[in-house]
């Protein structure tokens, strides 16, 4: 008998070590060579399961977006088979050949690796002389060059929004727009826009490169191009700042010359330009306080809802799935959990939340479901209250309240119960309430005459005299809170802990599920409000200069400002861009740390 299990075991491992050694690590290329500016793809595929995955050093590359993490699994004849993939989208900044290094990835302990890829880049065409006429037409050549000196009238970026007046949480549309009227060689963003105060969603771009047009601006035919558009959630009141966005151009200028072919024809030159889009100030309006329902937690838009249940008829310890689904335009992202009232003789479950949305020229819209699990613990006839769901429309300027219709449910006694709040029709059912409810004992009760020991002994005295010190020790201290509580900066500055301590809770849960864009939504709004609390910042003052000045006059040294400014970019950049280099714990234990040390010194 142990020799067959000793042959099983040895089968086992071959057959382990056979399917790591068919596992395989490679990478690809959508398009080689590639031009200045145009995006192509890179993929790193692995026909199995791995994890630890680690890119390379995109030295020299812009990376547009990535990781995206694909996964396929077929099943075929009782088998089955899986393979994952990493893409990155990225983009050449300069001609010549560039080296990719290998990623790593770890498969049942062995660690795989890819080969090195080389990536040709060639200097890519005029802008707005091929694409640009290509999409206008014979237009585009009619245009004028303009006066040569001044390139700030031929070349400029434009940060445009729809409006400039909105309600916090209000769904606002950015645009930065490339205008030209002159030859662009390349190309290179130095600079993205950060966003403060603002949770954003990019509008994807179905189309690798951008789509050139001829527009009109000031009277004066340009090349037109929209390089970025986002979709923006102001999430807090106040005057909130766009920053610009910075790129450097290498473009055609023409020079005079004093010779007769050069001025016939033309004398060029190729020099480099740097553009930036000038800041746009939004206005942003507290949502009205009359008027506000109880049943409201911050959806802004136009909203719809249904509610739904899986049965109405069960037994104790069975399953039961509640859904509500809130379909619309806005903010749904960021709506907040919902209070649903349900019998307390029912367990709940948190809920498991499923997305589905998609941002475009119109804005955000999609729809979020809530599926909720619960379990009847006793038998009985019981209701799921109607729910509320309150959201402001800013189109309007009011509040609208749905209200979905409530349920019935009706639960049968099953084989066991776990728990009961009603009495139990005979003594063997309490019997399985693991002695939790006993009866009530029936006789003569057995009573003891009091001992006049008490009186006057030490004891007695003691306690006479607890009420009044009480009442001294009582009085000091109402006296003390009314002092503390007096001044409402300190009570800020005192309470900020704890505050943050809230939000890192948030994060804490939104890791557990990898949720992690709302990680990093949570934490990096627990360090902006801690230190608006802390250092008695405003919300519309609370920047990295005022921050770092309000820590160096609390004696704060450098090392931890920059900690925490370098803790908040990285929370910021999380917003719009993937982060890679380190992990959700560590920024977690990060965002903790600073906080921690920062209490310990103010």
């Amino acid at each position: 008998m142990k020799g067959k299990y000793y042959i099983l075991l040895f089968f086992l491992l071959c057959t382990n070590l056979l399917f790591a050694q068919n596992e395989k690590f490679t990478v690809s290329v959508n398009k080689n060579p590639v031009a200045t500016g145009e995006q192509f793809e890179v993929t790193f595929s692995l026909n199995g399961n791995g994890d630890r995955f680690t890119p390379p050093d995109f030295a020299g590359l812009e990376v547009l977006s990535g990781p995206n993490v694909s996964t396929n699994m077929t099943y075929i004849n009782g088998t089955t088979t899986s393979s994952n993939s990493y893409s990155y989208d990225l983009s050449g900044l300069r001609e010549g050949e560039i080296t990719i290094g290998p990623a790593f990835i770890m498969v049942n302990g062995k660690r795989l690796s890819t080969n090195p890829l080389r990536i040709k880049i060639i200097k890519g065409q005029s802008v707005p002389r091929s694409s640009a006429a290509q999409q206008g037409g014979g237009q585009a050549d009619q245009l004028s060059e303009g006066n040569p000196a001044d390139l700030s009238k031929s070349l400029f970026i434009k940060a445009i929004v729809e409006k400039e007046t909105v309600y916090e949480g209000q769904q606002l549309n950015l645009t930065y727009r490339l205008y030209t009227r002159i030859g662009i060689e390349q190309s290179q963003v130095d600079k993205l826009p950060d966003l403060n105060g603002f949770w954003n969603e990019d509008i994807k771009n179905l189309q690798q490169q951008v789509q050139w047009r001829v527009d009109t601006y000031k009277g004066v035919k340009y090349n037109v191009a929209d390089l970025k558009q986002t979709i923006l959630f102001p999430d807090h009141a106040g005057n909130l700042t766009i920053d610009p966005m910075g790129m450097t151009f290498l473009v055609r200028q023409q020079v005079p010359s004093r010779d007769i072919m050069d001025q016939f024809f033309g004398a060029f030159k190729d020099v480099k330009y740097k553009v930036k889009s000038a800041p746009v100030t939004i206005h942003v309006k507290p949502l009205p306080v009359d008027g506000k329902p109880a049943s409201f937690a911050g959806a802004v838009g136009k909203f719809s809802l249904e509610t739904a249940t899986d049965k109405t008829d069960l037994k104790t310890n069975d399953a039961l799935n509640y859904k509500v689904k809130i379909t619309g335009s806005g903010n749904i992202k960021l709506l907040k959990n919902l209070n649903v009232d349900f019998p307390p003789d029912f367990e709940k479950y948190d809920p498991k939340i499923t997305d589905s949305v998609k941002g475009t020229e119109n804005g955000v819209s999609g729809y979020r479901v809530y599926n909720y699990l619960l379990i009847p613990r006793h038998h009985g006839d019981f209701t799921i209250d109607a729910l509320k769901f309150s959201y402001f429309n800013p189109s309007t300027g009011k509040y609208v309240t749905l209200t979905a219709p409530a349920f019935h449910i009706k639960v049968a006694k099953g084989a066991t119960e776990s728990n009961v709040t009603a009495l139990a029709a005979d003594k063997q059912d309490i019997k399985l309430l693991d002695k939790d409810i006993r009866y009530i004992k029936t006789g003569e009760p057995e009573l003891e005459k009091a001992s006049d020991a008490f009186y006057g002994s030490w004891l007695f005295f003691l306690l006479l005299m607890a009420g009044p010190f009480a009442c001294v020790i009582t009085f000091y201290a109402r006296n003390k809170s009314r002092k503390n509580n007096s001044d409402i900066v300190k009570v800020k500055s005192r309470r900020a802990g704890k505050i943050a301590a809230k939000h890192l809770a948030s994060a804490r849960q939104q890791l557990t599920v990898k949720n992690t864009k709302v990680f990093y939504e949570n934490v990096f709004k627990g360090l902006y409000g801690y230190l608006g609390d802390k250092l008695n910042i405003s919300s519309a003052d609370l920047d990295r200069e005022n921050i770092a000045a309000a820590l160096k006059s609390k004696g704060i040294n450098d090392e931890l400002t920059k900690r925490l400014l370098g803790t908040l970019d990285l929370c910021e950049m999380a917003r719009y861009a993937p982060v890679t280099h380190i992990s959700e714990q560590e920024v977690f234990d990060k965002a903790k740390t600073i906080i921690q040390d920062i209490e310990d010194k103010i």
